[in-house]
């Protein structure tokens, strides 16, 4: 397998967030990156650095006035008058929430607090210096594993941070920018008829699901804490099929709070069931530990042996995948968690190319 990072993706470290009325202090830190490599590294595996797409990859999923967003708030944040350390909102327009539309027009007008409440969704996304950069570079890294899978190999792995799952075409929140997931699964497109997008994150993958909500080319499944409890709460619930062209193609797994291993393998199994009754050939498969039971935002009680089950269900079914890194915010079980997903897998991987090999 290859696995991908870029050093400028640790170079954003926000300050704060909130969480049940009060700014705490953040759970999304550059150490979590470190933790990751290490893990790598103990399963001797080289990570590369992936090469400088641009906006290309990012700009397949999000509009340019995005984009644009996102690279000039900071300068401009700084232009204001008793301004704070970080970009933050304090106004949130209303959606309607129609699965027909795909992404918004421009904010209509171009004053900087304004186009804030309309690009940034909540108060876990906020901007300082190096958050366009390192969001960038994190597309990057989940590009070259889509690309490197496109080249004939059967896993990658894109160590990428900040996350991207719950970012829409045109919104940031719950710590994410720009969408990995969305971002290789569209890039696959262009060399696999049929993508499949897992993800086990323990939030629901809100933003990648309304990414190929009116597709079929793109199956989107999504094991989380059911959202009647949990974050992002608005999303994630079985009746959300699809619409249009798309119904019947996107699958939501909803776990009660304080399930344990069996029910979140089982989740997992049935996710891969139906990504394997759909024809994909290929998956990105959306990777978070934050259903760990030691994880400060964790409703529910997995263990890290549950994650090496996990990576063999994945293994099973047979087809290349693009691993993109989401959430897991308890450092000290991080590392254990990549490693175990990853024996898993690759044990998998390696038994088939044996048997391969012997025919």
């Amino acid at each position: 397998m290859r696995a991908f990072y870029h050093p400028d993706q640790a170079l954003h470290s926000p300050k704060q967030f909130m969480r049940f009325g009060r700014l705490a202090d953040p759970t999304d830190i550059p150490a979590r990156t470190e933790r990751l490599l290490d893990a790598l590294a103990n399963l001797g595996i080289e990570v590369e650095t992936p090469p400088d797409y641009g906006r290309g990859p990012a700009a397949a999923v999000h509009p340019a006035h995005y984009l644009d967003y996102l690279e000039t708030a900071y300068p401009r944040w700084l232009e204001l008058p008793d301004h704070g350390p970080e970009v933050l909102p304090n106004t949130f327009p209303y959606w309607n929430g129609d699965p027909a539309k795909d992404a918004r027009p421009p904010c209509p007008t171009d004053q900087l607090l304004a186009q804030t409440g309309y690009y940034l969704g909540d108060l876990a996304v906020p901007i300082s210096e190096f958050t366009y950069r390192s969001a960038l570079r994190s597309t990057h890294t989940a590009t070259a594993a889509a690309d490197a899978v496109m080249e004939g190999e059967t896993l990658a792995y894109a160590l990428c941070r900040p996350s991207g799952h719950h970012c829409r075409a045109d919104r940031a929140t719950g710590f994410c920018y720009m969408n990995n997931a969305a971002i290789a699964a569209q890039r696959l497109r262009t060399n696999f008829g049929k993508v499949a997008v897992l993800d086990i994150d323990a939030h629901h993958g809100d933003g990648t699901q309304e990414f190929f909500y009116r597709r079929k080319d793109v199956m989107t499944v999504s094991v989380h804490v059911d959202t009647d409890y949990y974050n992002p709460f608005f999303t994630g619930r079985p009746h959300e099929t699809g619409h249009g062209e798309g119904e019947g193609y996107n699958l939501n797994i909803p776990l009660a709070p304080h399930s344990g291993n069996d029910t979140f393998l089982a989740g997992v199994q049935a996710g891969a069931e139906a990504i394997k009754a759909y024809g994909a050939e290929v998956l990105v498969l959306a990777l978070g530990y934050d259903t760990h039971v030691d994880d400060p935002l964790s409703l529910v009680e997995v263990t890290t042996d549950a994650f090496r089950k996990a990576g063999e269900i994945v293994g099973s079914l047979d087809i290349p995948v693009v691993v993109v890194q989401e959430g897991g915010y308890q450092i000290s079980v991080i590392g254990d968690c990549l490693e175990e997903f990853l024996r898993g897998t690759s044990e998998l991987v390696r038994e088939r190319l044996r048997l391969q090999e012997k025919r």
